[in-house]
């Protein structure tokens, strides 16, 4: 099998997310697929194959578990199927446990568009206090929970307690606030699911993108994962989906060996 190992969120290799991209022409077993992205230990593999109407099927693991839904490596698929296995079409489409997705490469971008998953206000989890060591201004819940801080410093500077964070019942923890440069910052913690802390997570910008349009008044925002790599993201309201748009480099290319 080729593999690729793309940084997503970036213009330059050791920042961004570092995502494991497989192309395929057949399925191998779940468990295989486990292994290998076992075996690479980065927060998502990508694997993917060709369908008879010239879109693909895509699937992501993490180190422990699949996922439904995966923004980097989706973003570092487009980047190899654009930039090394010869895609000529504008817009690549995927067929993914979280429907159709697609990919378009415009203004020097590659522009992801996902459904919206617009958090919904919960009373503040007991133990997230202690967790992240502040007090929420706002918690909310759509897959991962949403937990809103006073300032861009508070975001920066957390250590949360991942074995607290690790029981609560969501996919991953997304802590965000007000950016200095940008309209909004975040991190990204999902150590329930075997990434303690994500570089920069396209899928939670489908939860942060409708809060922040909301609460900003403006469809257009310019985003920032606080993570020690760091990641630009762009993020685009469009009614019941977002655009999520972001730069991608190659670190890395190889053989699998089975």
């Amino acid at each position: 099998m080729k593999i690729f190992q793309i940084d997503a969120f970036t213009d330059q290799v050791f920042s961004g997310n570092p995502a494991a991209v497989v192309p395929l022409e057949k399925w191998p077993g779940v468990d295989t697929m486990q292994a290998i992205a076992s075996e690479n230990n980065l927060s998502e593999t990508a694997f993917y194959t060709p369908e008879s109407d010239g879109s693909f099927k895509i699937r992501w693991f993490t180190p422990t578990t699949e996922v439904d839904l995966c923004g980097h490596a989706t973003l570092a698929t487009a980047h190899v199927l654009f930039n090394h296995q010869g895609f000529k079409e504008k817009t690549i489409r995927f067929a993914s446990k979280s429907g159709l997705l697609t990919v378009e490469k415009r203004e020097g971008l590659y522009w992801m568009n996902f459904p919206s998953q617009p958090p919904k206000p919960i009373p503040v989890p007991k133990l997230i206090p202690d967790a992240l060591g502040t007090i929420p201004i706002y918690t909310g819940m759509n897959v991962d929970l949403l937990i809103l801080v006073n300032d861009e410093e508070t975001v920066a500077k957390m250590k949360p307690d991942l074995l607290i964070l690790e029981r609560m019942e969501a996919r991953g923890i997304i802590v965000t606030a007000p950016g200095e440069n940008e309209d909004f910052v975040s991190r990204f913690f999902a150590p329930a699911v075997g990434v303690p802390e994500d570089p920069v997570t396209g899928s939670a910008h489908t939860v942060l993108t409708p809060f922040w349009a909301k609460r900003l008044s403006k469809n257009n925002l310019k985003a920032r994962q606080l993570s020690k790599r760091g990641g630009a993201i762009q993020c685009k309201m469009l009614g019941d989906r977002v655009e999520i748009g972001g730069s991608a480099v190659t670190y890395m290319t190889g053989k699998i060996e089975l």
